[in-house]
């Protein structure tokens, strides 16, 4: 097949129909009766949160190109409006779905003594308990808008819930008010402890008693609604003041487009009216729903202190196992690479690391990257306190991490005052790249320890995500991460690397040439094997470098989580390429490539996805790893997401993705990986002392 074949639309799955068989994945979870019950309502909450971010940015921005008349097609041969046509109907069936799926649970919870109740459906007593709550929590909070009072009409953030009331009009006729519910009042309102537990949504409650709102007004009909606005903010790197005009740009989503309307209740013709009218959208952009599938109010549900008997049972973060034994990590990274697998594996030895090189005097420089960090960062702490110790600190915060701006600016100020040497990113492009480096003086001279990560530096995702990370203090690393550090601040042009690629310079181009000599290599007796895991295939020269690749006889065998375009088991393209995607407990967040290289294997990590935006759009990081037993575990680890045979499911040519029926044992990559790093901790541990009693002798028998 040439070049030229290969454009053909037919060869290429749409990226958004894709991500949405991707929440789709997540949603099966959702339904699955074989899973703990509250893990199911976690999934079903995933659901709603992914859709939420997928409206507000993606199908927002194919919404201004539909509106602006673009007919470019994808690689699928869609056009915007195509592209919102079938999205349109994927989400409907979705939601329908989920929303089923959501009663379903609700339904089985209720006979667990954890219960989900309606109004309608309460006792006397509980009635007047809620009253009192509403008085005396809630109605001093409320502020009801009148429609009709108001014009403008104040600004409805996006995601929030709000309640639409009919009232009756003092001289006849009707009015309409408005009482939006604030994110601060409790999503779930507890009328009883249990057993067993009884709840009643924040919404429900509101709109039962709104009238307390509104003395001497009868109210016809009430409705709940939620609308979401445009998201896809950007700002310019020219900006005069970059972190105000970031948060600017940040406070400006509260303002922008609504993009999606979801109602349930009676709003009555009026209130329709009103709502599409304050919206600007068409009713076919209204999805009319028995209630609002809100992901917060299901989070809160999953989190309920109890029953843990409905959840999964826990699987705490082991005792790394290549730092087993040692208490000094300098030694120990000097000694030999070391390989950190989260979240089964604690991410403490990162905080750690951050701490020592705060503390320590001979550390004269500190040198990092921040992409998402948590609300409490330790990591941040560390480096406030290594620049206030007099520690050369310098910092990368990407202030442009979308919906995370606002607190990336709070962090970049936070740093700058300690002393930092800030970087708010580099023009043109966003720092994706996870980087820490550490220059200290030892008795032999200076010594530089490097740690690369294919995942952000957070405490809280490093519970949640499975990422790699590597340190190492290999001088080829410390040279390369030193001057990808000079490139970042402005101080050197691109240089030479020995190790690492970086995008958008070399990642395409080391991706392609690895990829190319793969299909140089193989032969019928010895055919090119490439083996990769990612979060997401979208990147149409890439699909089609795998492509040629799988046609010269290479195997491609490729784990990936979410939007893969690539059209797997197409005779005559893809036969030797197979996708499968797992969705489990933990989110699959790591990178690894793998290339069999005519025997003599290379494995790389990347922060860098097959995305057209990671390889030229954004500075990212790929890096090899050199250790023989640290490329052995990661083949393994490779090797046994690519067999799982519970959590996995398979791309099939037409797009859609089903169970994996692999005969053989069962195979569950997530347990396996969680068992190996608990019997790896417990082999660490020293053995247990053989203490044996001292006794009197026994007095010998007499004959």
């Amino acid at each position: 097949m040439t070049d030229r074949d290969l454009e053909a639309p037919d060869l290429y799955i749409n990226r958004h129909l894709s991500w949405l068989e991707f929440n789709d994945r997540v949603l099966r979870v959702g339904l699955d009766p074989r899973a703990p019950l509250l893990e199911r309502v976690k999934f079903l909450s995933i659901v709603s949160s992914n859709l939420d971010e997928f409206f507000q940015v993606r199908l927002a921005i194919l919404r201004r190109q539909a509106a602006q008349g673009k007919k470019k097609k994808d690689p699928s041969g869609l056009t915007a409006k195509e592209q919102l046509d079938r999205i349109g109907e994927r989400i409907r069936r979705m939601t329908a779905e989920q929303v089923e799926g959501i009663r379903a649970v609700l339904g089985e919870l209720a006979g667990k003594g954890l219960q989900l109740v309606e109004h309608r459906d309460l006792g006397g007593e509980e009635r007047r308990f809620l009253e009192d709550w509403i008085q005396v929590e809630a109605l001093p909070a409320l502020t009801p808008l009148s429609v009709a009072g108001l014009d403008p009409f104040p600004n409805l953030p996006g995601l929030d819930v709000n309640v639409l009331v009919r009232l009756e009009a003092p001289g006849g006729g009707e009015e309409l008010a408005v009482i939006p519910i604030p994110g601060k009042l409790p999503r779930l309102v507890e009328l009883s402890s249990g057993p067993p537990a009884r709840l009643v949504r924040i919404e429900d409650a509101v709109l039962a008693y709104a009238s307390l709102l509104f003395p001497g007004r009868r109210i016809l009909s009430g409705a709940v609604f939620r609308l979401l606005r445009d998201a896809d903010v950007e700002v310019e790197d020219e900006a005069g003041d970059l972190p105000q005009s970031i948060e600017e740009a940040a406070r400006s989503r509260r303002r922008r487009n609504t993009v999606r309307l979801e109602v349930a209740g009676d709003p009555g013709a009026s209130g329709r009216a009103w709502l599409l009218k304050y919206t600007r959208l068409a009713e076919s952009d209204v999805t009319e729903l028995p209630f609002l599938p809100h992901a917060g109010t299901l989070m809160d549900l999953f989190a309920r202190p109890g029953f843990d008997a409905l959840r999964d049972p826990p699987w705490p973060p082991q005792p790394p196992r290549d730092l087993a034994g040692r208490e000094d990590l300098w030694a120990a990274f000097r000694e030999r690479d070391v390989l950190l697998f989260v979240p089964y594996e604690s991410f403490e030895p990162v905080l750690k690391l951050l701490e020592l090189a705060a503390d320590d005097p001979s550390v004269l420089a500190i040198k990092q990257t921040l992409y998402r960090t948590h609300a409490t960062s330790a990591i941040v702490a560390s480096l406030e306190r290594a620049a206030e110790s007099g520690k050369q600190v310098t910092v990368l915060v990407e202030l442009r991490a979308r919906f995370d701006e606002e607190r990336n600016v709070r962090w970049a100020r936070r740093l700058e005052d300690a002393g930092c040497h800030v970087i708010y990113g580099v023009a043109g492009y966003k720092t994706h790249a996870k980087a820490l480096l550490i220059v200290r003086r030892e008795p032999r001279g200076i010594r530089r320890t490097v740690h690369l990560s294919t995942g952000n530096y957070n405490e809280r995702t490093a519970r949640l995500y499975s990422d790699f990370g590597l340190f190492t203090c290999h001088p080829d690393f410390g040279a390369d991460v030193s001057a990808f550090f000079n490139l970042l601040t402005g101080a050197s042009q691109t240089v030479g690397w020995k190790r690492i690629a970086v995008g958008p310079m070399n990642l395409r181009s080391r991706f392609m040439d690895l990829i190319e000599r793969e299909a140089r290599l193989s032969t019928r007796d010895e055919p090119g094997l490439i083996q990769a895991k990612m979060n997401s295939l979208q990147d149409k020269g890439m699909t089609q470098a795998l492509y040629r690749a799988a046609q010269a006889g290479v195997r491609v065998r490729l784990n990936v989580r979410g939007i893969c375009i690539a059209r797997p088991g197409v005779p005559g393209l893809s036969e030797n390429m197979e996708v499968v995607s797992i969705v489990d407990r933990y989110l699959e967040h790591a990178r690894i490539y793998h290339f069999r290289n005519g025997g003599d294997d290379q494995i790389y990590l990347a922060s860098a996805d097959f995305m057209e935006r990671n390889l030229d759009k954004r500075v990212e990081l790929l890096f090899p790893v050199l250790a023989p037993e640290l490329k052995a575990r990661l083949l393994h680890i490779l090797e046994t997401c690519l067999s799982d045979n519970v959590s996995a499911r398979r791309l099939e040519p037409d797009g859609s993705y089903a169970p994996v029926s692999r005969p053989g044992p069962r195979v569950r990559a997530q347990e396996i990986f969680q068992r190996e790093a608990e019997e790896a901790a417990r082999e660490a541990r020293p053995p247990a002392a053989d203490l044996k009693p001292l006794l009197a002798p026994e007095k010998k028998r007499e004959e």
